[in-house]
Protein backbone atom coordinates (compact mmCIF):
# COMPACT_ATOMS: atom_id res chain seq x y z
CA UNK A 1 0.00 0.00 0.00
CA UNK A 2 1.66 3.19 -1.16
CA UNK A 3 -0.77 5.88 -0.08
CA UNK A 4 -0.93 6.32 3.67
CA UNK A 5 -4.31 6.13 5.34
CA UNK A 6 -3.18 6.26 8.97
CA UNK A 7 -1.65 8.95 11.15
CA UNK A 8 -0.64 9.14 14.82
CA UNK A 9 -0.49 12.45 16.70
CA UNK A 10 1.39 12.73 20.00
CA UNK A 11 -0.68 14.93 22.31
CA UNK A 12 -0.13 13.54 25.80
CA UNK A 13 1.98 16.28 27.36
CA UNK A 14 0.94 19.29 29.35
CA UNK A 15 3.45 21.70 27.82
CA UNK A 16 5.06 22.91 31.05
CA UNK A 17 6.89 25.76 29.29
CA UNK A 18 3.49 27.31 28.64
CA UNK A 19 3.06 27.95 32.37
CA UNK A 20 -0.50 28.59 33.53
CA UNK A 21 -1.75 28.75 29.91
CA UNK A 22 -2.06 24.96 30.10
CA UNK A 23 -3.72 24.75 33.53
CA UNK A 24 -7.01 23.69 31.95
CA UNK A 25 -6.06 22.44 28.49
CA UNK A 26 -3.20 20.38 27.04
CA UNK A 27 -0.77 22.34 24.87
CA UNK A 28 -1.96 20.83 21.55
CA UNK A 29 -5.41 22.36 22.18
CA UNK A 30 -4.06 25.90 22.46
CA UNK A 31 -5.40 28.10 19.69
CA UNK A 32 -3.45 29.67 16.86
CA UNK A 33 -5.57 32.17 14.94
CA UNK A 34 -8.71 30.80 16.55
CA UNK A 35 -8.16 27.09 15.85
CA UNK A 36 -6.63 24.51 18.20
CA UNK A 37 -3.19 23.41 16.96
CA UNK A 38 -4.33 19.78 17.05
CA UNK A 39 -7.35 20.55 14.88
CA UNK A 40 -5.17 22.28 12.28
CA UNK A 41 -2.93 19.20 12.16
CA UNK A 42 -5.87 16.83 11.83
CA UNK A 43 -7.56 18.85 9.08
CA UNK A 44 -4.27 19.08 7.17
CA UNK A 45 -3.86 15.32 7.31
CA UNK A 46 -7.43 14.64 6.19
CA UNK A 47 -6.98 17.07 3.28
CA UNK A 48 -4.18 14.79 2.09
CA UNK A 49 -6.12 11.54 2.22
CA UNK A 50 -5.54 10.36 5.79
CA UNK A 51 -8.71 8.64 6.99
CA UNK A 52 -7.72 7.07 10.32
CA UNK A 53 -6.12 9.10 13.09
CA UNK A 54 -4.99 7.92 16.50
CA UNK A 55 -4.35 10.64 19.07
CA UNK A 56 -2.12 9.68 21.97
CA UNK A 57 -3.53 11.51 24.95
CA UNK A 58 -2.55 12.04 28.59
CA UNK A 59 -2.83 15.35 30.42
CA UNK A 60 -6.40 16.73 30.30
CA UNK A 61 -7.31 14.03 27.79
CA UNK A 62 -11.04 14.77 28.12
CA UNK A 63 -10.56 18.17 26.45
CA UNK A 64 -9.21 16.46 23.32
CA UNK A 65 -11.72 13.61 23.32
CA UNK A 66 -14.68 15.98 23.81
CA UNK A 67 -13.50 18.12 20.89
CA UNK A 68 -12.84 15.42 18.31
CA UNK A 69 -15.13 12.60 19.40
CA UNK A 70 -14.84 9.69 16.98
CA UNK A 71 -14.01 12.05 14.12
CA UNK A 72 -17.55 12.81 13.02
CA UNK A 73 -17.40 16.30 11.59
CA UNK A 74 -13.70 16.01 10.74
CA UNK A 75 -13.86 13.58 7.83
CA UNK A 76 -11.90 10.77 9.45
CA UNK A 77 -12.08 8.11 12.12
CA UNK A 78 -10.44 9.19 15.39
CA UNK A 79 -9.34 6.84 18.16
CA UNK A 80 -7.36 7.41 21.35
CA UNK A 81 -4.73 5.72 23.47
CA UNK A 82 -3.58 7.10 26.80
CA UNK A 83 0.11 7.45 27.61
CA UNK A 84 0.19 6.67 31.31
CA UNK A 85 3.96 6.81 31.87
CA UNK A 86 5.82 9.81 30.46
CA UNK A 87 9.02 7.94 29.58
CA UNK A 88 9.99 9.48 26.28
CA UNK A 89 9.07 9.64 22.63
CA UNK A 90 10.48 6.21 21.82
CA UNK A 91 8.09 4.24 23.99
CA UNK A 92 5.06 6.38 23.23
CA UNK A 93 5.24 5.25 19.59
CA UNK A 94 4.77 1.67 20.75
CA UNK A 95 1.26 2.63 21.86
CA UNK A 96 0.38 2.84 18.15
CA UNK A 97 1.44 -0.73 17.35
CA UNK A 98 -2.04 -2.26 17.24
CA UNK A 99 -3.41 0.76 15.38
CA UNK A 100 -0.71 0.60 12.70
CA UNK A 101 -0.84 -3.21 12.36
CA UNK A 102 0.93 -3.92 9.05
CA UNK A 103 0.48 -0.47 7.54
CA UNK A 104 2.86 2.47 7.26
CA UNK A 105 1.77 5.57 9.16
CA UNK A 106 2.56 9.26 9.54
CA UNK A 107 3.56 10.47 12.99
CA UNK A 108 3.44 14.10 14.11
CA UNK A 109 4.05 15.85 17.37
CA UNK A 110 0.92 17.65 18.53
CA UNK A 111 2.58 21.07 18.60
CA UNK A 112 4.06 21.17 15.08
CA UNK A 113 2.11 23.56 12.88
CA UNK A 114 2.51 23.45 9.10
CA UNK A 115 0.28 24.34 6.12
CA UNK A 116 -1.84 21.44 4.85
CA UNK A 117 0.19 21.05 1.66
CA UNK A 118 3.30 20.24 3.71
CA UNK A 119 1.85 16.75 4.25
CA UNK A 120 1.54 16.06 0.50
CA UNK A 121 5.07 14.60 0.01
CA UNK A 122 4.64 12.47 3.13
CA UNK A 123 1.52 10.45 2.35
CA UNK A 124 3.35 8.00 0.11
CA UNK A 125 6.21 5.84 1.34
CA UNK A 126 6.97 4.17 -2.02
CA UNK A 127 10.64 3.28 -2.41
CA UNK A 128 11.62 4.07 1.17
CA UNK A 129 11.54 2.46 4.59
CA UNK A 130 10.44 5.74 6.15
CA UNK A 131 10.63 9.52 5.92
CA UNK A 132 11.81 12.29 8.21
CA UNK A 133 11.01 15.97 7.71
CA UNK A 134 13.69 18.63 7.98
CA UNK A 135 13.84 22.41 8.01
CA UNK A 136 16.78 24.58 7.07
CA UNK A 137 17.98 27.57 9.11
CA UNK A 138 16.54 26.54 12.47
CA UNK A 139 18.70 26.39 15.60
CA UNK A 140 19.65 22.72 15.74
CA UNK A 141 20.62 23.02 19.43
CA UNK A 142 16.92 23.42 20.30
CA UNK A 143 15.94 20.21 18.57
CA UNK A 144 17.86 17.67 16.58
CA UNK A 145 20.45 17.94 13.82
CA UNK A 146 19.84 15.66 10.84
CA UNK A 147 22.63 14.63 8.50
CA UNK A 148 21.64 14.04 4.89
CA UNK A 149 23.41 12.65 1.84
CA UNK A 150 21.76 12.21 -1.56
CA UNK A 151 18.35 12.83 -0.01
CA UNK A 152 18.74 10.08 2.61
CA UNK A 153 19.19 10.43 6.36
CA UNK A 154 22.69 9.28 7.36
CA UNK A 155 22.68 10.31 11.03
CA UNK A 156 20.88 12.41 13.60
CA UNK A 157 21.85 13.97 16.89
CA UNK A 158 19.19 14.84 19.46
CA UNK A 159 19.61 18.26 21.10
CA UNK A 160 23.39 18.34 20.88
CA UNK A 161 25.45 20.59 23.12
CA UNK A 162 27.75 23.38 22.04
CA UNK A 163 30.39 20.91 20.85
CA UNK A 164 28.06 18.56 18.96
CA UNK A 165 28.48 18.27 15.18
CA UNK A 166 26.03 20.51 13.39
CA UNK A 167 24.10 20.27 10.18
CA UNK A 168 21.94 22.78 8.29
CA UNK A 169 19.04 20.34 8.61
CA UNK A 170 16.80 20.54 11.68
CA UNK A 171 14.50 17.67 12.67
CA UNK A 172 11.03 19.09 11.91
CA UNK A 173 9.05 16.58 14.00
CA UNK A 174 6.89 14.86 11.37
CA UNK A 175 7.76 11.33 10.29
CA UNK A 176 6.56 8.43 8.19
CA UNK A 177 7.29 4.95 9.49
CA UNK A 178 6.80 1.45 8.21
CA UNK A 179 5.82 -1.10 10.89
CA UNK A 180 9.50 -2.11 11.18
CA UNK A 181 9.92 0.90 13.51
CA UNK A 182 8.37 -1.22 16.28
CA UNK A 183 11.27 -3.69 16.06
CA UNK A 184 13.55 -0.78 16.91
CA UNK A 185 11.48 0.91 19.63
CA UNK A 186 11.27 -2.48 21.39
CA UNK A 187 15.07 -2.53 21.72
CA UNK A 188 15.53 1.04 22.99
CA UNK A 189 17.60 1.73 26.07
CA UNK A 190 17.38 4.81 28.27
CA UNK A 191 19.22 7.83 26.91
CA UNK A 192 21.46 10.09 29.03
CA UNK A 193 18.33 12.22 29.58
CA UNK A 194 16.67 9.22 31.21
CA UNK A 195 14.15 8.74 28.40
CA UNK A 196 13.52 6.37 25.56
CA UNK A 197 14.24 8.53 22.50
CA UNK A 198 12.48 8.04 19.20
CA UNK A 199 15.54 9.48 17.46
CA UNK A 200 17.63 6.56 18.79
CA UNK A 201 15.26 4.13 17.07
CA UNK A 202 15.47 6.12 13.84
CA UNK A 203 19.26 6.26 14.05
CA UNK A 204 19.38 2.48 14.54
CA UNK A 205 17.32 2.00 11.36
CA UNK A 206 19.79 4.19 9.46
CA UNK A 207 22.75 2.29 10.93
CA UNK A 208 21.17 -0.95 9.69
CA UNK A 209 21.00 0.42 6.16
CA UNK A 210 17.29 1.21 5.96
CA UNK A 211 16.41 3.97 3.51
CA UNK A 212 14.88 6.98 5.26
CA UNK A 213 14.17 9.91 2.98
CA UNK A 214 14.83 13.42 4.28
CA UNK A 215 11.91 15.59 3.17
CA UNK A 216 12.61 19.32 3.37
CA UNK A 217 9.55 21.34 4.40
CA UNK A 218 9.53 24.50 2.31
CA UNK A 219 6.54 26.40 3.71
CA UNK A 220 5.82 27.88 7.11
CA UNK A 221 6.73 25.69 10.08
CA UNK A 222 6.32 26.29 13.79
CA UNK A 223 7.17 24.28 16.86
CA UNK A 224 4.77 25.92 19.32
CA UNK A 225 7.09 25.27 22.23
CA UNK A 226 6.64 28.36 24.42
CA UNK A 227 4.41 31.42 25.02
CA UNK A 228 6.62 33.69 22.87
CA UNK A 229 6.11 31.56 19.77
CA UNK A 230 2.38 31.29 20.49
CA UNK A 231 2.12 35.07 20.79
CA UNK A 232 4.12 35.59 17.59
CA UNK A 233 1.86 33.21 15.64
CA UNK A 234 -1.26 34.96 16.90
CA UNK A 235 -0.05 38.50 16.28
Amino acid sequence: MNHLKKAVILAAGRGTRMGNLTDDIPKPMMKVKGTPILESILRGLVANGISEVMIIVGYRKEVIIDHFGEGEGFGCRVSYVEQVTQDGTGKVVELAKDFAANDPFLLSYGDILVPADSYAPLVSIAGFDGKLTVKINEDVRKGGAVFVENGLVTDLIEKGGEDAPTSPYYNAGIYVFSPIIFDYTAKLELSPRGEYELTDAIKAQVDDGLKLEAVELLGDWADVRDPDILEELNS
